[in-house]
């Protein structure tokens, strides 16, 4: 799993930086060329998809770091740190972007007219971006990692600044250039808009927010299955990003020797381990069937 998880990030880091840097090049040189500042403003924000995905790379690789003395629950966490990196990177070129469309606003004498060269990148800004985007987001979806998903999240905006752009070159040449500057402040709040879901999203991971109830309903399905284990419940998941961490109850016979649970514990740890690969750890605990102790008074009393 970990070799898989090292690939994929890998592969995701190496396409988005290699065609972002393309890409970077192109709508600068472009923008520059036919006079659109949305589309140098576009590459701005282009670029700054180059250095987000070095950061999520980063991330991504130091989530990878076996448990050690200082760390005993893993380095998973780092994932979601470096996710807030990015919103923090992503926040300011999104004002910096809003920052000149404005004066561009306010002082139209600085506005030119694009010419239609800069149409043509934008449409081919949306292909690109739309493949690379889906192509990212996939792996890092495959691979539990909410560094590399964020980074496929940032990348995919860059289709609605494109299609934005094109829109906004249209406009100009028939007559309506402060459009212009106005889709390059589009283009900004966007990626404001954009930081923000990034920021909320990560930071529910570093707390420990389980965002797919799915896994609460495996674990308790492959708990039930296990031999003379009944009832699990109070299911307890830590989300770490890339693995989650896992305590829960069984019920079993209360005649039963503290070795014969003790057994039929671990046979719970071992399967959901074995059919769950996102679970790296299980605590299981065992009490009588019949109990009707509600455990989540000891919670409410910490």
């Amino acid at each position: 799993m970990d070799e898989l998880r090292e690939k994929g990030g890998k592969k995701a880091a190496t396409v988005a930086i290699t065609a972002n840097c393309f890409l970077t090049a192109f709508n600068i040189l472009v923008g520059v060329m036919s006079g659109s500042y949305a589309l140098i403003a576009e590459g701005m924000h282009t670029f700054s998809d180059v250095t987000t995905s070095v950061i999520a790379y980063i991330g991504f690789k130091i989530g990878q770091k076996p448990a050690d003395e200082e760390h005993p629950r893993g380095h998973g966490r780092a994932e979601a740190i470096s996710g807030l990196v990015i919103v923090v990177f992503l926040t300011i070129v999104g004002w910096e972007i809003i920052d000149t469309a404005k004066d561009q606003f306010l002082n139209p004498s600085l506005i030119t007219v694009p010419s239609f060269y800069a149409a043509i990148m934008a449409v081919f800004g949306i292909f690109i971006n739309l493949a690379i985007s889906t192509y990212i987001i996939k792996i890092g979806e495959e691979i539990h990692s909410p560094a590399i998903v964020a980074d496929g999240k940032h990348q995919r905006t860059d289709i609605f600044s494109s299609i934005a752009i094109l829109c906004g070159v249209v406009a100009s040449n028939i007559g309506y250039p402060i459009l212009d500057p106005i889709v390059g402040c589009l283009i900004g709040l966007l990626i404001l808009k954009t930081a923000f879901e990034i920021g909320k999203e990560n930071i529910d991971n570093i707390m420990g927010k389980v965002t797919d109830d799915k896994i609460i309903r495996k674990i308790e399905r492959v708990a039930n299955k296990t031999p003379n284990a009944y009832e699990a419940h109070n299911i307890k998941v830590d989300n770490y990003g890339a693995y989650v961490l896992v305590n829960l109850h069984v019920k079993v016979n209360g005649s039963l020797t503290v070795s014969q649970s003790h057994e039929i514990a671990h046979n719970v740890e071992k399967n959901i381990l074995k059919k769950i690969p996102i679970v790296k750890s299980a605590t299981v605990h065992v009490c009588p069937l019949g109990s009707e102790y509600d455990h989540s008074q000891d919670i409410d009393k910490k």
